[in-house]
């Protein structure tokens, strides 16, 4: 079952500023989010997850 997170709890799993969220997602390189309705949006909690994972083995490979 997939979950949703709405920004503030990207932003605590990421540590990510809530405009840094959008500009990343923006240019394509972090999940895009999900519109809930017309004011509001949400991101996939695996998305997320992947995300983070990838900076881990980035950084591990000495690419960030």
């Amino acid at each position: 079952m997939q979950k949703l997170l709405r920004l503030k709890q990207v932003m605590a799993e990421t540590g990510l500023s809530r405009s840094y969220v959008y500009a990343l997602s923006k240019d394509g390189k972090f999940p895009k989010p999900v519109k809930l309705s017309e004011k509001s949006v949400a991101w996939i909690e695996s998305e997320i997850k992947e995300w983070i994972d990838q900076k881990i083995i980035d950084r591990n490979q000495g690419l960030a």
